[in-house]
């Protein structure tokens, strides 16, 4: 296994924990969940992939819990038991050093969240820890010229938080981070077929729903697919068809909302640097922006062209891993202490 422990990236996700390891790329990707009994004793049955094939099929007894919501850690044991249990299957347990990791955060977070993360990470069996933004870490990962004296547009689109940010030089000129993202538009969904149909669906079935039928723009093609839930009126399981028209209804006031976003940033963003991204346009990044017209339906309404990254989903956690592979321009972004050394 080697002696010394290599630098590691983090994307630590709502929905997602994403591993970069120096010399390898990315070596891991499992959800960010966890199933424990819900009693006193709180026993841990299963973490990451497992816990989702759990997902509603448990008896009452258990019940599925997200470490990290909207960003932030919500229950702090879980996530140092999360994040052991991530780092053993990436690196193994035999190694005689600790590892270094360079870790994404929202760009408005608090300090108590901040000293939280720190010390899940440390109590997980890390040396030190940086942190940077995610936005930050997505241009590193889109490969954009972050240092050089011109404006870029990124919007990141997460599980928990939606992100956006003009950076120049390496430091964010203008942008915003709001704690509404993939999860809030898999419970829009969820809503709308409660709503339209008094049928009561799970978490993961909206999430399928989204992928397979979600759009930002009004598809040329009416599609359809099959849902099954639980009936509201009768109790019993119940199977109804929706079509990616009644879906895009459903994720309308999401998509808008990452519209706004995106206009509140370029409002505060210098005239100079304004013309720099009406120039190159937005670079989307996050599982959010792979929904089908996101780019499209942004370049429309703000008349800026806009693209999805490569590999949207990775670009984080592939900042964070050039970051680590580079930790010296740490100084360059802003306030990226490590937390010991």
């Amino acid at each position: 296994m080697g002696v010394f422990s290599p630098d590691i990236g983090i994307d630590l996700g709502s929905t997602s924990v994403v591993l970069y390891v120096t010399g390898r790329g990315i070596v891991l990707r499992e959800p960010s969940l966890a199933v424990v009994r819900n009693d006193a004793s709180r026993e841990v049955l299963a973490i990451g992939a497992e816990a989702r094939e759990m997902l509603g099929r448990m008896p009452g007894d258990l019940i599925a819990v997200h470490p990290i919501l909207q960003g932030v850690i919500a229950d702090f044991e879980l996530t140092v038991l999360m994040l052991k249990y991530f780092l053993r299957l990436a690196i193994g347990v035999n190694r005689l050093g600790k590892p270094r990791a360079v870790v994404s955060i929202p760009g408005e977070i608090t300090e108590m969240e901040r000293r939280a993360v720190e010390e899940a990470f440390r109590m997980a069996g890390f040396r030190s820890v940086y942190l940077v933004e995610s936005i930050v870490a997505a241009a590193h990962g889109s490969g954009l010229s972050v240092y050089d004296p011109q404006g870029s547009l990124v919007v990141d689109i997460g599980g928990g938080t939606t992100e956006t940010a003009v950076l120049s030089m390496g430091s964010v000129v203008a942008g915003r981070s709001e704690r509404h993202a993939g999860i809030a538009w898999d419970a829009a969904i969820s809503a709308y077929i409660k709503k339209t149909f008094n049928l009561l669906i799970g978490d993961r079935t909206a999430e399928e729903v989204k992928i397979d039928l979600g759009s930002a723009v009004r598809a040329k093609e009416v599609q359809r697919a099959m849902v099954r839930g639980r009936d509201l009126v009768t109790g019993l399981p119940q199977t109804i068809e929706i079509s990616s028209e009644q879906v895009f209804e459903a994720l309308q006031e999401s998509a808008r909302d990452v519209l706004k976003l995106l206009a509140w940033t370029l409002e505060r963003t210098p005239p100079e640097l304004g013309a720099d991204v009406v120039r190159t346009g937005i670079f989307l990044t996050g599982g959010g922006a792979m929904l089908p017209g996101m780019d499209q339906m942004l370049a429309t309404e703000l008349g800026i062209p806009a693209q999805v990254a490569r590999n949207p989903m990775d670009c984080v956690a592939l900042g964070c891993g050039y970051l680590a592979t580079n930790i010296e321009l740490l100084s360059r972004i802003g306030r990226n202490h490590p937390l010991t050394e």
